[in-house]
């Protein structure tokens, strides 16, 4: 009926079947005037109201700008408007023209269609201006709409051709021709519209972000990603090339818009928990005692380490406790919950629905292609059928599977922004919630755990949310998939689905088991690491005894250990590998055998063999994702319940401080009672205070009075539970634990104030600040390391003084600044800064101090007692009242005496100390940078402490501490330029993994791989034979035994391909554990053999990485990738071969594929890699940030600064971004390419089966194809696992690069000393040189001196005299330069290093212990017995100690022997010495480590046990010398003076000045 009436509107036949039927179809007229003209036009029509709306709106619009661009396309579609006009005209002359003979009219056709293009034409035309109203680039409807009318008019444009050859002329001049000028003007229009039209405004813009400047076509392809990715491949990408983010991806928009939709979703869940709780009151009763402890002075806001520590352990316990009371449902639900999910799917709601549509697209053509390729299988296989069917499915398959990528890649790209941006909006939230969270909420969780909840649980969610579609698209993909194949082979589906299903719990259980393995195996890695870290910070003890073998010993016994778990996992891979690899078989034989042997009249054609075997293939994704997929999901859940419960915690409560005008003191506290928490007993109680404006009050009182309480009681930091506070004017706050931020000093003390130079040099000279300057690399701009690294105690004070001078502020809150600095300094800083002349002097200042001096100069003291004001006046009032203050003096005055005899050594020395709390105080609270750079800034600190020491020489101090200062940064810096390593990895690294793991290995690996591979095509080229049988048998019973073959065959090939990819991954993993055998033992055996120089110039940080993250890689991700890679390949490489062994044409084709595989996988890596480097550089930034904000947070909201802080946040969340979103595009940019690759290569697959059809059978037809349908990824694959190799192997070059490293002489030569050297004990020196490195000046310069058997020599000398070299060199610590040291004759540079050092013993200044037993720490070798042992502990007074323990000798000693007092670790090195007992005894004097109680202990014992040795004692101290038989003097390098003590007494040389200096008078020494 429709059809009938089509036929009258056109004149001419609608459709008729023979149109179609020749060789050469062709479509008819009518249906090229009607639905191919309709087809373009509605898409237009349906889309204009989108492009018509900017036009309604009243915009500005720029009447000036109008680009040639735009006049082009108007001029083009306004003649196009012409043409249609014409039309009409041409029509209307035929019909009514004058010389109208012809009876019949015009068909209606011929005037509706230039009216409706007419109409069309003018419609475009107000399209493009409400588009450049929108200032929009382009628009992707017109684009479309443009491309469809072209594709369209190919039809009536070949039939009018044609039509015109076939009689010879043109029958309808004036329509012809104006066909080709529209469809020419179609063309033009068409390309004008894939051009980028940016208006002048946005150029700029477009230069720093070319995504906004990327028309449709570049969009889809993301071609606007090439100039980044052809720079990337030139040279290194670094931060500075990275381009700007679009608005819409910027940390601002993204956390506005969270916040927006946030707020109402957690106001809902917070009415709804109050409500819950309104139902359960008793419950929650019992509540309000749990935490007593917590409420202590300790909960101060500079928790130090203990309390965290403390509330850990107390956390851990209450926890069990809680989980054993409660069942888990309640425990869930004391916080509002279940409001992030929503928040986050509001926010996001649109990309998710757009993602949504491109999956659902994607899904659809996922599914056409086989049914394409079953009808390229009937046409192969039926002869009669016309050649231009065969092209139209090749085409077909191509334009699948190009829609098929183009629509992933967008899908993916969604899915991957959506992620990025969730996990920015989570960051941003927490860190928000972080700068207004309360106490309570705060000290729920450590500044580690609020750290982890901006990286580990927000990236969970990002990794989630890229894959969250899966959750409707794996079901829907399963059952589409299995209607297909129910409609191809029946329900002989179902056995190939059971053996697919159970494939999934025995996936589950290996994994399960897996995971256990992985628990295992990281405890012995962390026991591993333990133990190298303890060898490298200890190394230089281990040299000096010769212990080095026993330890590595001990490290290749858990390597060993670790290894076998290792290889139990290995095996567990290998066999979930054979499982995987066998199940597309296993699955299609079960399919294939029932369905041919359930009756004998199914028969197995090609196109169900080949349509099912693709179906499968889909199948498999699904099914090996859903579980995971899952499991990820219950990760998240933990991480949604943590956010949940952060985010919902409760604010600060900003109404306890008031700020009324009307009162006339700067500061009142009325009444006040102050707690830390909500529900607890108050810590201050009836505070009343008014401090006039202007004062200078101090705070007094004794430890934990509560001083530092009202300091935060004062910020607004505590629960008021009566009165109020009320403070007028702007506040500034010196803590009691300075908070440095890293930054320049500079910006550390400007804090977001403007720099003005006159105030700033002011407040630098007060602080006492200008001295520092001068001593730091780059004076007010160093950079200062993280919680103030590179500064001493004092200077991080004076700096956050300095911070609070300079911000101008109205009151100045200072709790106790002067404690961490020295008297002299202190009285500088009060005079200059904080008393009644400082530059403070007109402001208000409320001091909390314990130095007494000050107190005559304030204005008013308050003294607090157990958290209540006892009394308040001047200071002479309070004195003469004999109250809790003039006690207070009492006790302090006593103290402040003491301090001042030890502060009055040098002042140095106190800086120096002040070190090592910071360092301690670094640890339990940052898990937020990696144990390398925590290792590392702890041994830089150390190393500090240790210099004054003598164990590392001081020559010339002043450029010491400046170099010292920097070295802290150096370290950081060096070791991020030197991961970042660039570049390709050169072959000779994949040589040099080979070659460790053996060459035999490596082939026969590869070797079976190949056959696995062989097997593999073969079972597949076996499948195409069999379905030929359906042509053989035709119309005749199938006979069973050749049915049997068939299957038994087929299986049989399945099977062996299984069992080889089993073998083949067992021998790879034994290999792979070989070569980490190897490599890790060659880098421990040359690490223990490099000289001590090179500790000295290395952070250990740096080779603690080498040990951990890039053995780690070695033994867990070289091994898998290179097996994927090596899966990968040989797929790719049997797809081609298949191909090309179906249809031989296609091998021409390969070569330019290659090619443009090559280059594209080229430039890809190397952009890849260095944004990946970029992405993990630019991500610690944000950590430390948050980290530093969550430890300063008092000082940021005392000086109101959270929005700048906020601010600096969103900046370097962006930073980070800016390296991400490019990864990201990056990765779509290559699959788009490689898609492109492995499309083309199923339409040539397809293009050369239809060619070649005559001589090909039909099963090799579909073979090649659903080969081919693979291969785009197996690609995708291939390029992703050469990227991974490529970085993992970077982990084998630089562990060799250790491996390699210049060593110290042998530890035993052929030249061994007699088994009793030395017998005497005689040292000669004789004209002895050394230097510390080759471009170092000398140390000592040519000493020559005697020492008999059994004489006792003091070595004295100034600080860098050269005391230290003289012991590095008897032990070889250094080698001489020049001269040699003979010991009985034996010139020791002859002999081994282990017979050297083992010879001789030394008692180190710094007694290091390892962990294990403390016979171990004893005797590491096990050569004495138990007897010999106990003997020496009686002798070094530590019998009595070690009998009282439970273990006795097997007592575990801590890391660093931190659970033995420092005076018994000095005893424990005695006992060492005693226990060896050479003839040479070497002390090197403790200084600092031993009361005195204990130095003589460890003295007399020396005299008494070695006085038959010859003993040479480093004194720092010149009483302990006084008994020796001569003392040598050093000075800068040199001997100066060498002779019995009194002699050098009476000459009155430097000996005398020494001991001048240390109060020895000549009488005092006679009695020795």
């Amino acid at each position: 009926m429709c059809a009938a009436g089509l036929e009258e509107y056109c004149g001419s036949i609608f459709w008729n079947a023979s149109y179609l039927e020749r060789p050469d179809p062709d479509l008819p007229v009518c249906v090229e005037q009607t639905v191919l003209v309709w087809i373009p036009l509605g898409f237009l029509w349906l889309c204009a109201p989108w492009l018509l709306v900017s036009l309604c709106r009243r915009t500005t619009v720029n009447k000036k700008h109008l680009s040639k661009i735009y006049i082009c396309k108007q001029l083009v579609v306004s003649l196009l408007f012409l043409t249609a006009i014409a039309g009409l005209g041409v029509t209307l002359g035929e019909d009514y023209g004058p010389n109208t003979e012809r009876s019949s009219k015009n068909a209606g056709v011929y005037y509706a269609n230039p009216v409706l293009f007419a109409v069309t034409w003018i419609l475009v035309l107000l399209c493009q201006e409400g588009v450049r109203r929108e200032r929009a680039i382009d628009s992707a409807c017109l684009f479309l709409f443009w491309l469809l009318l072209v594709l369209c008019n190919v039809f009536p444009f070949q039939t009018l051709l044609r039509e015109a050859l076939r009689l010879g002329e043109v029958s309808d001049v004036p329509r012809f021709c104006l066909f080709y000028i529209s469809f020419g003007l179609q063309l033009i229009a068409l390309v004008l519209s894939g051009v980028a039209d940016i208006p002048p405004e946005a150029k700029d813009l477009v230069k720093k972000n070319p995504e906004a400047g990327a028309p449709f076509l570049s969009r889809i392809t993301f071609n606007w990603l090439n100039s980044m990715v052809v720079k990337g491949y030139k040279q290194p990408l670094v931060q500075e090339d990275m381009w700007d983010l679009n608005d819409k991806d910027s940390t601002a928009f993204i956390s506005e818009r969270f916040q927006h939709f946030m707020k109402p979703e957690l106001a809902a869940a917070r009415v709804r928990f109050q409500n819950k709780l309104k139902k359960k009151p008793a419950k929650n009763r019992d509540n309000g005692h749990e935490d007593p402890y917590q409420n202590g002075p300790s909960s101060g806001l500079g928790k130090g380490v203990s309390q965290d520590v403390l509330m850990m352990e107390e956390r851990g316990k209450k926890e069990g406790e809680k989980k054993k009371k409660k069942d888990k449902k309640e425990e869930e639900e004391n916080y509002p919950n279940s409001w992030l999910i929503t928040t986050i799917y509001k926010t996001f709601k649109w990309l998710l629905i757009e993602s949504a549509f491109f999956k659902l697209l994607q899904d659809v053509m996922t599914f056409v292609s086989p049914q394409l390729l079953k009808l390229m299988i009937s046409f192969t296989q039926d002869e009669s059928r016309y050649a231009w069917e065969g092209y139209l499915y090749a085409v077909l398959l191509l334009v699948v599977a190009l829609l098929q990528s183009l629509s992933l890649q967008q899908y993916f790209q969604r899915c991957f922004v959506l992620g990025m941006k969730v996990r920015t909006a989570l960051m941003a939230a927490v860190y928000k919630k972080a700068l207004v969270v309360s106490n309570d909420t705060r000290k729920e969780s450590t500044v580690g755990e609020t750290v982890n909840l901006m990286s580990a649980d927000a990236q969970r969610f990002n990794d989630v949310t890229n894959f969250i579609h899966l959750l409707w698209s794996c079901p829907l993909q399963i059952i589409i998939s299995i209607v297909f194949l129910w409609l191809e082979l029946g329900p002989s589906v179902l056995a190939g689905l059971g053996v697919m299903v159970l494939m999934v719990p025995i996936n589950g259980l290996l994994a399960t088991k897996a995971r256990k393995i992985q628990v295992e195996n990281m405890k012995f890695k962390d026991k591993r690491m333990k133990i190298m870290n303890e060898i490298l910070n200890g190394i230089k003890i281990l040299k000096l005894y010769a212990w080095e073998p026993s330890f590595q010993k001990q490290v290749e016994d858990i390597r060993g250990e670790e290894l076998k778990v290792m290889k139990r996992f290995a095996y567990l891979t290998a066999i979930s590998v054979f499982i995987f690899s066998c199940a597309p078989a296993v699955v299609s034989l079960a399919t294939f055998a029932v369905f041919v042997s359930v009756s004998s009249d199914n028969v197995l054609t090609a196109e169900k063999a080949f349509t099912s075997i693709s179906l499968f293939n889909i199948l498999r994704f699904p099914l090996a994702m859903l579980p995971m997929l899952i499991a990820s999901i219950v990760q998240t859940t933990v991480s949604k319940k943590r956010l949940e419960k952060f985010l919902a915690g409760e604010d600060i409560d900003t109404d306890i401080v008031r700020h009324d005008p009307s009162f006339n003191t700067a500061v009142s506290v009325c009444d006040g009672s102050f707690a830390w928490e909500k529900d607890a007993k108050p810590l201050l109680k009836n505070v009343n205070l008014d401090v006039k404006p202007g004062r200078l009050v101090a705070v007094v009182g004794a430890v934990g009075s509560g001083k530092s309480s009202l300091m935060s009681a004062l910020l607004g930091e505590m629960h008021s539970t009566k009165g109020f506070i009320n403070i007028q004017g702007s506040l500034a706050f010196v803590p009691q634990q300075a908070w440095i931020q890293n930054a320049t000093l500079r910006n550390n003390i400007l804090f977001g104030s403007p720099h003005e130079e006159e105030r700033f040099k002011e407040v630098i000279e007060a602080c006492a600040l200008a001295p520092d300057l001068e001593l730091l690399p780059g004076g007010d701009l160093t950079e200062i390391g993280e919680k103030g690294i590179n500064l001493s105690g004092g200077q991080k004070q004076r700096v956050s003084l300095a911070r609070a001078a300079y911000s101008q502020a109205d009151i100045y809150l200072l709790d106790d600044p002067l404690s961490a600095v020295d008297s002299h300094v202190g009285k500088h800083l009060f005079e200059k800064v904080i008393g009644p002349n400082g530059i403070l002097k007109s402001k208000t200042r409320i001091l909390v101090t314990h130095g007494i001096s000050f107190l005559p100069y304030v204005d008013e003291i308050v003294v607090l007692e157990s958290g209540v004001i006892s009394e308040a006046g001047s200071y002479n009032n309070l004195r003469a009242s004999g109250g809790a203050f003039s006690k207070f003096l009492d006790t302090y005055a006593k103290e402040q005496s003491n301090q001042r005899y030890s502060e009055s050594g040098d002042g140095q020395d106190t800086e120096e100390f002040e070190l090592i709390p910071d360092r301690d105080d670094a640890q339990p609270d940052s898990p937020l940078e990696d144990t390398v750079s925590l290792t590392l800034k702890r041994e830089n600190s150390i190393r500090h402490s240790q210099r004054n020491g003598s164990v590392r020489l001081r020559r010339n101090t002043s450029v010491k501490t400046s170099e010292n200062a920097d070295e802290p940064k150096k370290g950081q810096r060096l070791i991020e330029k030197e991961t970042m390593e660039t570049g390709q990895v050169k072959l000779a690294v994949f040589l040099q993994y080979l070659r460790a793991m053996g060459w035999g290995y490596s082939a026969t690996v590869f070797v079976i791989y190949f056959i696995q591979n062989v097997a593999f095509i073969g079972q597949n080229l076996w499948l195409s034979d069999w379905t030929s049988d359906s042509v053989v048998y035709f119309n005749q019973t199938y006979p069973s035994w050749k049915r049997d073959t068939r299957v038994g065959v087929f299986g049989a090939l399945g099977v062996v391909q299984g069992l080889f990819v089993f073998f083949g991954t067992l021998l790879l993993a034994n290999a792979s554990v070989d070569a980490s055998r190897i490599l890790h033992s060659r880098l421990l055996n040359n690490i223990l053999r490099v000289p001590m120089v090179f500790f000295d110039t290395t952070p250990t940080g740096r080779v603690v990485n080498r040990f951990a993250k890039d053995i780690f890689t070695i033994d867990e991700a070289i091994p898998t990738s290179f097996r994927s890679w090596l899966l990968c390949l040989l797929g790719v490489l049997g797809t081609l071969f298949v191909i090309s062994l179906a249809t031989p044409f296609f091998a021409v084709v390969i070569i330019p594929l290659g090619l443009i595989y090559f280059f594209v996988q080229r430039f890809y890596v190397a952009t890849s890699r260095q944004l990946r480097r970029l992405d993990s550089v630019s991500r610690s930034p944000i950590y430390s940030h948050f980290g530093e904000t969550v430890s300063g947070l008092s000082v940021i909201r005392a000086y109101k600064h959270q929005e700048r802080f906020l601010k600096h946040n969103e900046v370097t969340i962006d930073e980070n971004l800016k390296s991400v979103y490019p990864w990201i595009v990056s990765n779509r940019w290559l699959a788009i390419r490689l898609e492109f690759v492995g499309n083309l290569v199923v339409f040539f697959s397809a293009l050369f089966a239809v060619i070649s059809r005559d001589s090909i059978d039909s099963g090799l037809v579909g073979l090649s194809i659903s080969y081919a349908l693979n291969v785009t990824q197996t690609l995708n694959w291939l390029v992703r696992m050469t990227s991974e190799l490529e970085t993992n192997i970077v982990a084998v070059e630089r562990v060799s690069e250790y491996t390699e490293l210049e060593n110290e002489a042998e530890w035993i030569t052929e030249t061994r000393p007699p088994q009793q050297w030395p017998e005497a004990g005689r040292v000669q020196f004789d004209n002895y040189k050394v230097r510390y490195r080759p471009e170092l000046d000398l140390v000592l310069h040519g000493v020559t001196c005697d020492i008999d058997s059994t004489e006792k020599i003091g070595i004295v000398g100034r600080t860098g005299a050269g005391k230290s070299s003289l012991t590095n060199c008897l032990f070889r610590i250094i080698e001489a330069a020049e001269g040699r040291i003979l010991i009985d004759d034996i010139d020791i540079s002859t002999i081994g290093l282990h017979d050297l050092r083992n010879r001789l013993t030394i008692i180190p200044q710094d007694p290091v212990l390892f962990s294990g037993s403390l016979r171990m720490n004893l005797d590491p070798f096990d050569k004495f017995s138990d007897e010999e042992i106990w003997r020496v502990l009686e002798l070094s007074h530590l019998k009595d100690y070690v009998s009282g323990l439970q273990e006795g000798l097997q007592h575990e000693v801590a890391e660093g022997g931190e659970n033995l007092s420092v005076g018994q670790r000095q005893l424990l090195c005695l006992a060492r010495a005693l226990l060896r007992k050479s003839r040479i005894l070497i002390l090197d004097e403790a200084t600092a480590a031993v009361d005195l109680e204990t130095d003589d202990l460890i003295q007399n014992t020396i005299r008494k046990e070695f006085s038959d040795c010859t003993v040479l004692t480093i004194a720092h101290r010149l009483h302990s010398i006084m008994d020796s038989s001569r003392v040598m003097v050093l000075d800068a390098g040199k001997i100066v003076e060498f002779d019995s003590p009194s002699n050098l007494l009476e000459k009155g040389g430097h000996f005398h000045a020494m001991a001048k200096d240390a109060g020895i008078k000549r009488e005092s020494n006679i009695h020795l």
